[in-house]
C-alpha cells in the first residue's frame, strides 16, 4: 500500500515539475542590432529566421526589442547598432533597414573597389572602424566580417546626408530570455572567436 502511494505521489508531482521546468527554460534568439537606446538600455534586433549554424539570415520583420540583462556580468561587450543588412557584389546592391518604413530597402551602388578574402588581421581592416564614409569623395567603405569582403562604393547624393551607421553592420548578438523582451544573458557574437579564424 505504501509502495502504491509513493508511485501515485510521483505521478501527481511529475507533471507539475515538468510545467515549472518549462517556465524556467526560456529561449535563445539571435539577431543583428539595428538600434540601441543607451538611456533605456535596450536594443532593437532583426532576428535570424533560418537558424542554420554559421549562416544566419537576418530577415525577420518586424524588429524586436530586448532590454540588457539586469546583471552586467551576464553581458559581454556592449553591441553597436547599424542599418546595413547585406551587401551583394554580384548585384551591386546593399540592403539597409529603413527606420521610416520599418522595412528593408535595396539600393543599387556604383562599385569603386571590391576585395574578397580579406581576413580580420589584414592591415586593410585591422584596427579600423567601419563604415568609412568620405562625403567629399562620395565614397563609402564597408567590411563584411562573415564574407571577408572589403567593398568601396558610391551612392546617389542624398544618401550621403544620412548618418554613418546607415552603412555599418550592427553587431550580431545571441540572447537568452525567460520573459519576452527581457534578456537574462546577452552575448555579442561579433566580438567572439567566430570571426577570428
Amino acid at each position: 500500500m505504501i509502495k502504491k502511494l509513493g508511485w501515485f505521489t510521483l505521478l501527481a508531482i511529475l507533471p507539475l515539475a515538468l510545467m515549472f521546468g518549462c517556465v524556467e527554460q526560456g529561449k535563445v534568439v539571435q539577431g543583428r542590432v539595428i538600434n540601441k537606446d543607451k538611456e533605456k538600455k535596450t536594443i532593437d534586433l532583426v532576428l535570424d529566421i533560418k537558424h542554420e549554424l554559421g549562416k544566419p539570415d537576418y530577415d525577420q520583420l518586424p524588429p524586436v526589442t530586448y532590454e540588457f540583462p539586469k546583471d552586467p556580468n551576464e553581458m559581454g561587450p556592449e553591441p553597436k547598432a547599424g542599418k546595413l543588412m547585406n551587401i551583394d557584389p554580384d548585384k551591386k546592391e546593399i540592403v539597409i533597414f529603413d527606420d521610416a518604413t520599418k522595412n528593408f530597402k535595396a539600393v543599387t551602388y556604383i562599385p569603386i573597389d571590391v576585395v574578397k578574402g580579406v581576413g580580420l588581421r589584414d592591415s586593410r581592416v585591422a584596427e579600423k572602424k567601419f563604415p568609412i564614409v568620405d562625403r567629399e569623395k562620395k565614397a563609402i567603405t564597408v567590411y563584411d566580417k562573415r564574407k571577408r569582403l572589403l567593398t568601396t562604393f558610391s551612392l546617389p547624393e542624398e544618401y550621403f546626408k544620412m548618418p554613418d551607421e546607415t552603412f555599418g553592420f550592427g553587431d550580431e548578438v545571441r540572447i537568452y530570455a525567460k520573459l519576452p523582451g527581457k534578456s537574462s544573458r546577452l552575448m555579442n557574437i561579433s566580438e567572439t572567436d567566430i570571426y577570428k579564424k
